[in-house]
């Protein structure tokens, strides 16, 4: 703090005109708060699958060259000219990356006060970033005893989880697939549903990771690389009713053989021979891009009763109303250390989460691997 104001570091992403990504860290004047905003020092941001997005696009990161200095890195990397009129609108500006984190408030307008000193979680943008100022209402308060490393994730991965089981109860489903399920995501996941008594199959791609939620008191984990694959998907799902999926792949026939698997399932559970397959509504969701490339599936075995889209958190929370929304806040900020606790690979300061190893290391988006950046270590 100066006699300008406040100051803090933040890590921006632009791409140009002329298909050009640069990441830095940059200096910027934080504005005094609002009647109604605070401003919040940062002590703990999550790296997200959906930050990774914002800080680089569509990029190639094997393309990236690694400038500046250790405290001021650049990277800069091609981004393949094809690729640039879908993102037109963000060309030439320059992005802050973030989308949640949690500090300590250390300013705040007259409205609000009574929160100076108090530990705040914030949801938004723009927090990988020494401060930040937001809008207080927007913001969850810690607990007494929940620290902001405890605190960061605790929007993305939770009210995402929390999301799943509204939307099935809104649809009409009674029972859930999820894939990814051996991610930080997915052990959320299946805590809510073993608290709550809802039937859930987890998708894995490994022996291990069934071995990890098997160890989390996980019912139904079915392993997407073993050979009887199909056979034991269709079994948990006679056996659970499961007819609402959310897929984190997206890309290849995973999404496809969910169906097929409820359209197998509902005609073992059937009255009866339908000509057009059962009539139950199955549905799966995409909500990730770990596979880039195209959704393939066969129409023959799915029936004609089914659904494929696409799910983002927030125009599912919008329907379900603020009251809601309040509600499943108040949830996560009671169960922080527990049903939400989030686990971290590494922790890395603002700048080292430029430097080229640490970029290969979170962009791997591998399951179980979780980076945690502290934004005010490191930059002295």
């Amino acid at each position: 703090m100066d006699g300008n104001g406040l100051h803090g570091l933040e890590l921006r992403s632009s791409i140009s005109g002329e298909g050009v990504l640069e990441l830095s860290l940059q200096e910027a004047a934080v504005p005094e708060p609002a009647a109604d905003e605070i401003i919040v020092r940062v002590e703990a941001t999550p790296i997200n699958p959906s930050d990774i997005g914002v800080l680089l696009g569509p990029a190639a990161l094997d393309t990236a060259e690694f400038a500046g200095t250790a405290a001021r890195p650049v990277v800069r990397a091609l981004v393949p000219a094809a690729a640039l009129p879908a993102i037109a609108a963000r060309l030439d500006a320059s992005l802050p990356v973030g989308n949640e984190g949690a500090g300590t408030v250390v300013r705040a307008g007259a409205e609000v006060v009574h929160l100076l000193g108090q530990q705040v979680a914030v949801f938004g943008g723009a927090m990988w970033a020494q401060y930040r100022r937001a809008k207080a209402a927007d913001c969850l308060v810690l607990l007494a005893g929940t620290t902001p490393r405890e605190g960061a994730s605790w929007y993305v991965n939770p009210m995402t989880a929390l999301g799943f089981v509204q939307t099935m109860r809104q649809e009409g489903h009674t029972a859930l697939v999820h894939t990814a399920a051996a991610s930080n995501l997915g052990q959320m996941l299946n805590r809510i549903c073993l608290a709550d008594g809802i039937g859930l199959v987890n998708i894995v791609r490994s022996s291990q990771q069934a071995a990890l939620l098997r160890g989390q008191g996980a019912r139904h984990i079915v392993d997407s690389s073993a050979s009887d694959f199909t056979a034991a998907l269709t079994a948990v799902l006679v056996e659970t009713g499961a007819t609402l999926g959310f897929d984190a792949v997206g890309g290849g026939p995973l999404a496809g053989q969910i169906l097929a698997a409820m359209e197998a399932a509902a005609r073992q559970t059937a009255n009866g021979y339908n000509h057009y397959g059962s009539d139950r509504h199955k549905q799966v969701y995409l909500y990730g891009r770990l596979d880039t490339g195209p959704t393939t599936f066969e129409r023959g075995p799915i029936g004609f009763a089914w659904g494929l889209g696409g799910w983002l958190l927030m125009p599912a929370l919008k329907k379900l109303g603020a009251a809601a929304e309040a509600r499943l806040r108040a949830r996560v900020a009671a169960e922080l250390k527990t049903t939400f606790a989030s686990h971290y690979t590494a922790d890395v300061s603002l700048a080292e989460a430029l430097q080229p190893e640490i970029m290969r290391a979170y962009c791997r988006r591998a399951t179980g691997e979780k980076f945690l950046i502290l934004p005010q270590q490191g930059l002295g």
